[in-house]
């Protein structure tokens, strides 16, 4: 399967010839850890039945390559796209290899995502099976994914991971070309669901390689997979992939929670850790206070949302690891501070990209023509280079927005660059709200809040708050005053209507009007400005009480 907007003939030559893209495709990678690691371990966690696994490479690609002789039995081919839908377990690895053996495409959902979302994935991508567990975090994901498979035509096969995945006796798969596309991951969604994002072998695959050796990753690196396995940033930042390239093992943390993963840390021996900033804040706190022996832990790493220079200095004096911090997205683009920066570019600014070659414009916002602001001064990023996407799957009319026409990536990041290259991000420009390092698109919850009969119009927006950096405040309009449903009512029904658990209003406020723009819009800014003074006023009131 070729990409929608496949990268510019003489720009895809540049980056081969510049040895970026080397033609490595993903059974390549695995096929190459299990003939030089065949006999370290690769994953170990505990699996779907809370038994504890310790699989190696051989054993990995051996249980692949089986999964992909089921797969093929039930008729999923190369090409066909298959939707993963699962939480940090052992068998996540044995299924996404499975799929890249085969040559099908996994379409990464999160354990958090619900039927509605699921929906979309399937229709969307016409997936033909939907693999999944029985239930996970109190949910029924596989009661959720047939009901799906009811509605979705393309949708053959459920596949519930601790009911049995089908198996074969393994045979050569036709391989795929290195630009063919090898999964489909999601946005960040900042106007309604998420977009699909396309990636190649040639393209992802030198992001994972790239990563590894910026983070110095060896085979006796343990990485804990401590964030949603299918996230971007626990993927390839290096990640579990870039884990496994350099031949170290992955460690499976069924829940980030401190008390948990500290655990894991000090019994796997783990080197390097992935976390979100509201998450490192809690293990700091908890190892703070309870001072663990972690002698292996090296690097942790924060991304996924900026991680204030606070926190950021207590990390190293609380874990005894130093701090790297990632700013990326699954479009492409990443950035890391060097193992080997000095204090004050780790603590205060996002790092710099992998590549030479990745291209990085801080334009004004509000011009039409893209004009580049004065260095150092705070504006829209926008991004092209040798791993970032040239266009969403199937989104022509959000591609003609998303994308300038010379292929530049407008990333909706507020950023200035330092004297060194340095990225330092100072906000979004789109209508998104960062909650704990998911993204949450105000468009797609208002769109549910409206969905309720007795609403009229609604409107989210994010506050600030110290633990998840934002949250989600909804106001909601009422049709009649006098029956307009309670904040409760209204939270339940969105949670209701089978949306992932962050996506539900935090707090929701019914009103009698709506600020708005000249032109009759909603505006969110006044909003936000409201929220925001009223959020001083009280904390002065507390203060002073």
């Amino acid at each position: 399967m070729k990409l929608e907007n496949p990268y510019p003939d003489e720009a895809a030559r540049r980056y081969r010839d510049a040895g970026y893209w080397t033609g490595q495709t993903f059974p390549d990678l695995l096929a190459t850890a299990a003939r030089e690691h065949g006999g370290r371990p690769a994953v170990v966690g505990r699996d779907v039945h809370r038994q504890r696994q310790r699989w190696t490479y051989a054993e990995l690609d051996d249980r692949a390559r089986r999964l992909a002789a089921g797969l093929a039995g039930l008729g999923v081919a190369p090409g066909d796209r298959v939707v993963v839908w699962l939480p940090n377990v052992p068998e996540y690895l044995e299924v996404i290899w499975g799929l890249f053996t085969l040559g099908a495409l996994p379409v990464f959902a999160l354990p958090a995502h619900r039927e509605s979302e699921i929906r979309y994935f399937c229709e969307h991508a016409e997936a033909v099976a939907v693999v999944t567990v029985t239930r996970h975090d109190r949910h029924d994901h596989a009661d959720a994914a047939r009901r799906v498979a009811k509605d979705v035509a393309s949708v053959r096969e459920v596949l519930v991971v601790d009911e049995g995945l089908p198996t074969g006796e393994p045979a050569t798969p036709s391989a795929p070309e290195p630009d063919d596309v090898a999964f489909l991951q999601l946005s960040g969604g900042t106007t309604g669901l998420p977009k699909l994002i396309p990636r190649t072998h040639d393209d992802y695959l030198y992001s994972v390689r790239a990563s590894a050796d910026i983070c110095g990753l060896t085979p006796g690196t343990v990485f804990l997979a401590a964030l949603p396995a299918a996230h971007n940033f626990t993927m390839s930042s290096p990640g579990l992939l870039g884990v496994m390239h350099a031949g170290g093992c992955v460690v499976t943390a069924p829940s980030p929670d401190p008390d948990t993963c500290l655990r894991l840390v000090a019994d796997e021996g783990v080197t390097i850790a992935a976390v979100v900033p509201p998450l490192a804040a809690v293990w700091v706190a908890a190892a703070e206070k309870n001072s663990p022996e972690l002698p292996t832990l090296e690097v942790l790493q924060v991304g996924g949302a900026k991680c204030g220079s606070e926190l950021a200095a207590r990390i190293g004096p609380a874990l005894g690891a130093t701090l790297q911090q990632v700013f990326g997205m699954a479009e492409g683009l990443v950035n890391y501070t060097r193992l080997d920066d000095p204090d004050d570019v780790v603590l205060h600014t996002q790092g710099r990209p992998i590549s030479p070659d990745d291209e990085l414009r801080v334009v004004d916002p509000d011009s039409p023509d893209d004009r580049e602001v004065a260095p150092g001064e705070v504006g829209a990023l926008l991004t092209r280079g040798p791993y970032t996407i040239r266009g969403y799957y199937r989104a022509p009319e959000h591609n003609a927005t998303a994308f300038t026409a010379d292929g530049f990536y407008r990333t909706g990041d507020l950023v200035r660059l330092d004297p060194g290259g340095n990225v330092v991000v100072t906000g979004r420009v789109k209508e998104q709200i960062n909650r704990g390092g998911e993204k949450v698109a105000a468009e797609e919850v208002e769109n549910h809040l409206m969905a309720h009969a007795a609403v009229l119009d609604a409107a989210v927006v994010g506050v600030p708050d110290e633990f998840l950096g934002e949250r989600t405040h909804a106001y909601v309009l009422p049709r009649d005053p006098d029956e307009a449903p309670s904040p409760a009512d209204l939270r339940r029904f969105v949670r209701d209507r089978g949306v992932a658990a962050y996506k539900v209003p935090d707090a929701v406020e019914v009103v009698t009007s709506f600020p708005a723009t000249g032109v009759g819009k909603t505006s969110r800014r006044e909003l936000r400005a409201a929220l925001a003074q009223r959020h001083t006023e009280q904390r002065h009131r507390e203060e002073t009480s």
